[in-house]
Order: C-alpha cells, then structure tokens, then sequence
C-alpha cells in the first residue's frame, strides 16, 4: 500500500469533526429547523444574533492536539445553508451577521500550524437556497405552498451553486485533505429522493480531483469513494464492501447531538471514549469524533473534560493508535480485551478493558513474544511460557496450563490508566 493516499489517514486514526453554525445559538440539536418545520424568515434570527465573540481557533486547535487528534473536518455548510467562509456566490454567510469576518479561514490555518490535517464537511442539502427543492427532510415539507412552489424551481440552478461553492474550497483555502459530503436522501413519503444523478456526482468529483489529485472522499455522493463512514455505531467487525476490506471511519458524538445542545445529558464517559478508539482500530478504523461549539464560539466544558481525559490517555498510549491496525486473525484476543497491531514495528498491543486477577492467558502465543510491558510507564510484565503439569503448590491446586499458552503475570490492582494496554515486542519482528 506504499504511496496510497489514505497512508497518512490510517496511520493517524484519530480526528475531530467540528458542527458549528446558526443551530449553536438554537442549542436544541442541528436538525432543530427540520424538527420544528422552521421558514427562513423564522429561522433567519439566529443570522441577525450570530456573533461568537469568544472565539478562539487556536484554542481550538491546542484542545484537538492535546487530545491526540491527527486532523480535523469542519462543517464548512450545514443543512442550514449558513456557510461560515466568505463565499463570493451567497450572502447567507458568517460576513453578513453580526459576527462579520470570515470563521473557516483562521481554524483551518490554526488546526495546520499544529500539524493537524485539514478537513472540510460540505452538505449536498440547503434548506435556504431558493433552488433547493423539497424533499423529505426539508423543514417545510408539511407545507402545501411551499410544496407547490418548488415544483418551479430550477434545481439545476443549486448543483451549480454546489460544484461552485466546492471549487471555491479547494481554491482559495489552501490544501484539503479531506472532504466529507452529506448525504444522499433516499425517496420516502411521496418525495423524490436526490442521489448521485441529482448531485451529478461523477461530474463533482472530476472538478475535485483536477483540483486536488489527493484529497480523500467519503462515500455520501451514492458514488465509491476512499472512505466509508458508519455513523454512530460501533462495527462488529472490519466493514467489507463487496467482500472486501475497505478504509473506513465511524464518527460519533459526545452525546445525542452533533450540533451545541444546551440541555442534552446522555454525555459519553472518558473511559467510554477511549474505548471506543481502541475498538475502531483494533478493527482497521478511524474514528472522527465530534465537538458542537456555543453560539459565542466556545467548546462546551463537558467537551473539554472528555477531550482532556482522552489526551491524558493518549499522551502515554499513542503508539498503540498510530500506524495500528487489526492484528493477524491468528491471534486470538482475549475476553474483555482489544489487540491493535503495529506490523511495521512488530509489536502487539493487548488493552485490557475490564482488568483480571493477576493473569491472562494468551492462547497459541507461547514462543512468540520476546518482551512484554505495560505501555504508560514501561513496567516489565513478566511472562510464563508453554505447557505447565497440573500440580499440588502450598495446598493449591494448580490447574496448569496448555502448550502453547503464554502466561502474562499482572499486578493485582489495576493501574491508574483509563484503559490498561501491554505492549509484546514480537520475536523476529
């Protein structure tokens, strides 16, 4: 896979998705004008009220590298239609509200100065472009005017402004490295869908890769792309598409809303998190995880003490993540536990999600491991190989072990770690 250009994307494995726009000041979930069948003219004061004074992209940025995120994707456009960049083709965008200047280009610049890779989300809906046409996720489906009125208007009017909007990007602000489209609407309830003929999909990604050879594309155009993103749920297994493996990424949020959500308690733990992180790699993965920044432009506290929490782990287990993948199918992980592979290093991480009483046995592993330690502070873990006799030792039983077991002696209280991780240097690695 050398030169492949997703190399960089799944030796990272960790990012941070970024929804922010006018719904932050609604602070009742992204989808709140579709849920509450909101007109422009009603959804149009948050526009009038939008001034994020307290932002801070650098902030941001130093938030995301503590944490150990490797890139980032910002909703450049949401489904509102709110564009947060200077576009030339819209008014409806953050220079024209309180907020007067240009949010993208500054996150993008302070996200790159800390080696972080550059990510843009675009929505292919625009519930405020008056060539938008109904469907059934627009806020004013349930309104029989306005159902008949966009039988009048020329949809092709809105791709263009769509390809348009995506060559801006690509142009203006410096290298992409990924692009994040949403979604294609299945037909439902009398309304037409809008897939990839619609979007006119193979035309959108021929623009981008003659503007950006490189750029990694996600799969919501109904078209193949580099990525297939699973969202909120966590994968049994590593996706296959058509039988199979494929470079894939699950996106989650803190809690029920990818947007700022004032009263949304149902918060993901640290430990929730990281294990989270672990699984998605320990299965060939990415995972993207979410931030919904406040209408002033602040991550919510209870972002911040989970994005410090996974840092903590990070700082002393990130080789474990980097350059991992799934481990070989013929080693056979243990109950409660997740292995992440780093093939080129020829070690073999063991994260230990709910911690044993003293031993772990690791079955067909006898002979294999040169070294194993605990990876936060470099502790050996000693180790007892192969086959031992069942036999009576100080008026216990012994029950032994079978050949080709490998034996891991662990302490008998758990570390101060969130999740626990032995490192085992292979032998011949």
């Amino acid at each position: 896979m050398t030169g492949n250009r997703t190399d960089w994307y799944t030796h990272d494995r960790f990012g941070m998705f970024i929804h922010w726009g006018l719904y932050s000041m609604g602070a009742r979930h992204e989808w709140m004008r579709s849920r509450e069948f909101m007109t422009n003219e009603q959804y149009d004061k948050y526009r009038k009220h939008f001034d994020p004074d307290r932002y801070d992209p650098e902030l941001w940025a130093d938030l995301a590298a503590e944490a150990g995120m490797k890139y980032m994707v910002v909703t450049a456009k949401h489904h509102e239609g709110f564009c947060l960049w200077d576009s030339s083709l819209t008014d409806y965008k953050a220079t024209n509200s309180p907020a007067g200047r240009d949010l993208l280009r500054p996150m993008l610049d302070a996200f790159r100065a800390r080696d972080i890779r550059a990510g843009l989300y675009y929505s292919l809906l625009d519930w405020h472009h008056p060539d938008y046409t109904v469907d059934v996720k627009h806020p004013e489906r349930n309104d029989k005017r306005f159902v008949e009125d966009s039988k009048s208007r020329d949809f092709s009017k809105y791709v263009d402004y769509l390809h348009g909007q995506t060559r801006e990007l690509l142009s203006d602000y410096g290298d992409i490295d990924l692009l994040f489209y949403d979604f294609s609407i299945a037909a439902e309830a009398g309304f037409a869908g809008k897939g990839k003929e619609e979007w006119q999909s193979e035309k959108l990604v021929k623009l981008i890769r003659g503007l950006r050879p490189d750029i990694l594309l996600n799969d919501r155009l109904q078209l193949p792309g580099d990525i297939t993103t699973p969202e909120q749920y966590q994968p049994r297994e590593w996706i296959k598409v058509n039988g199979q493996r494929v470079v894939w990424e699950a996106c989650h949020t803190f809690s029920g809303s990818w947007g700022y959500y004032r009263d949304e308690e149902s918060w993901k733990s640290v430990d929730m998190l990281v294990q989270m992180l672990i699984d998605t790699v320990s299965k060939g993965g990415n995972l993207l995880l979410n931030v919904g920044p406040t209408g002033r432009g602040e991550f919510d506290e209870r972002a911040i003490d989970r994005l410090k929490g996974i840092g903590g782990w990070m700082k002393r287990h990130k080789r474990s993540i980097y350059g991992c993948s799934a481990a070989p199918e013929s080693f056979q992980c243990p109950v409660d536990c997740r292995f992440t592979y780093n093939e080129e290093a020829g070690r073999l991480y063991l994260h230990i999600f709910n911690w044993p009483f003293k031993h772990i046995h690791l079955q067909g592993f006898s002979g294999q491991v040169e070294y194993a330690q605990l990876l936060h502070d470099a502790s050996e873990i000693r180790m007892i190989q192969g086959e031992q006799e069942m036999t009576m030792e100080a008026g216990a039983f012994n029950e032994g072990r079978h050949a080709g077991t490998l034996t891991l002696e662990l302490p008998v209280k758990k570390p101060n770690v969130t999740v626990p991780v032995i490192e085992l240097f292979l032998k011949g690695k």
